[in-house]
């Protein structure tokens, strides 16, 4: 009997509460109503766009499912990160919505951020904890996602999250001509001197698909116009079989002295340091809307200089500590390396090219809008330059063309009167101005210097080190002692 009675007693209980709790569904409705909204799924992704927070506490509050899904697949966090709507966005992540939750064509909150061109929620996303790493459906990361839909500020904000992927997409952003795209990843580390598979450059992809812009800022950056692919052909040449004379025009100009120079060791440290702090400026007017102003407690930071015979720095107490985004480790590995950072990379060919040599009487070819060739005697300038032949002569050397074998090659030295620096020229070689260099800071004292090939230093705990190779995208350094190399990945200025 008592069972019976408490049986009775909670069904009488629950009945009294339903008055009670369809009261509170029609609350629920008439607040949403009142703030122009009804409890359907459509408003609840306006609610979300619109980052109207107090509406979507009314949907939780009418026992609305926070991980409701809309026909395409996409939750109301990928709606609000679409929309940039942080508010929002801060909501359903603490009512358990995944950061990295997937959505139509398996793409995350994050790459709807990307999509929308919404760079501070980008910038958001990542901080609380998003994978930058993930791809959608059809394979794209992130990185490349921004660099199709051309958006530049996302780029910036992954840039440092995909050091490995940098020049594949400063290839795609020439391909779809976004300019401000290739300014972001080359600011970031993106080599202008990057190829496809097929030997093309950035350049060339540009110049061939007819993206004056992104031709006019690869050409102001570093672009070589002189550089050829495997069979030959330059990005003027590109672009005439394509169809855009105008760009083959752009590019084919004829050379000016200061393409015929051999710049000295300062000289090149001064331009890629000009380089470096410019764009310095650049990020300090995004962040605060003025350039930096020089403390009186903070020295500068001496010019850059040759890094041969120098010795790295420790720390110094008074140097202002420079930020940097997360970037791949270069230390803990076969041996402790001293705290650089390769900040940019330079390689300058010469519109010039030996084509043989008879006697004391070499052939040069100099390319331009109307290419010709030139018979140039030992100890006479090259027409148009500064340059002086020294010498030419004949010589045996291995040969990649002959499967390693000795094969007779034409060499050329010449001299710049006006700095003094000269360089030796092969036949069917590019003739380079300098040798591939780097400008390396410390990141312990901001002090920079220039790198190249062959050159050695000292850490700051005596240890020696040899510069084996400069590459447009790496330095390879090896420690003199033990024989260990290790590789610093090219940063880039904002690196």
């Amino acid at each position: 009997m008592n069972r019976i009675w408490r049986s009775v007693a909670v069904s009488v209980f629950l009945l009294a509460l339903l008055p009670s709790c369809n009261k509170r569904g029609e609350s629920v409705k008439s607040d949403l109503g009142e703030a122009g909204y009804q409890l359907t799924t459509a408003d609840w992704f306006r609610a979300s766009r619109e980052n109207d927070v107090a509406a979507l506490k009314q949907f939780i509050s009418g026992k609305f499912p926070a991980d409701t899904r809309n026909a395409e697949g996409d939750s109301a966090l990928h709606a609000a990160a679409a929309a940039g709507a942080q508010g929002s966005a801060d909501f359903l992540l603490k009512r358990g919505l995944a950061v990295d939750l997937r959505g139509a064509a398996e793409r995350t909150p994050l790459m709807a951020a990307v999509l929308g061109d919404q760079t501070g929620m980008v910038r958001w996303l990542l901080r609380q904890g998003a994978d930058p790493g993930l791809k959608d459906e059809d394979g794209f990361k992130l990185l490349m996602l921004a660099v199709r839909e051309g958006r530049p500020g996302a780029v910036g904000e992954l840039a440092a999250y995909h050091r490995e992927d940098l020049d594949a997409a400063l290839l795609l952003a020439a391909l779809v001509g976004r300019a401000d795209v290739i300014d972001a990843l080359t600011n970031f580390g993106a080599s202008v001197y990057a190829r496809m598979e097929d030997g093309r450059t950035p350049l060339m992809i540009a110049a061939e698909n007819g993206h004056v812009d992104a031709v006019k800022l690869l050409l102001d950056i570093g672009a070589s116009r002189f550089t050829t692919d495997p069979d030959g052909r330059t990005a003027a040449d590109m672009a005439t079989a394509a169809g855009h004379p105008e760009i083959a025009a752009l590019i084919s100009r004829d050379p000016l002295p200061a393409d015929l120079a051999l710049e000295s060791p300062l000289e090149i440290a001064k331009s890629m340091d000009a380089f470096v702090d410019a764009v310095g400026v650049e990020v300090a007017l995004e962040n605060d809307g003025k350039p930096p102003v020089a403390s009186a407690n903070v020295p500068r930071r001496a010019a850059s200089r040759p890094i041969e015979g120098e010795t790295l720095s420790s720390p110094v107490a008074s140097q202002a500590p420079r930020q940097s985004p997360p970037a791949s480790p270069t230390a803990g590995g076969p041996f402790p390396m001293p705290p650089l950072v390769m900040r940019h990379y330079r390689e300058k060919e010469v519109p010039l090219s030996v084509k043989s040599v008879q006697g004391d009487i070499a052939t040069i070819s100099i390319a331009g809008a109307a290419p010709r060739e030139v018979k140039v005697r030992a100890g006479e300038p090259i027409p148009g330059s500064n340059l002086v032949i020294v010498r030419v002569l004949r010589r045996m050397e291995d040969s990649k063309v002959n499967a390693g074998q000795p094969a007779e090659i034409s060499v050329v030295e010449v001299r710049d009167r006006s700095t003094g620096s000269t360089r030796e020229w092969i036949s069917g070689v590019p003739s380079k101005a300098h040798d591939p260099v780097a400008l390396v800071e410390d990141a312990a004292t901001g002090q920079r210097y220039l790198a190249s090939p062959g050159q050695r230093f000292k850490g700051a705990d005596g240890a020696e080190y040899l510069i084996s190779d400069v590459r447009p995208n790496q330095m390879i350094i090896q420690e003199v002692a033990s024989g260990a190399v290790q590789t610093i990945p090219l940063r880039g200025p904002r690196g």
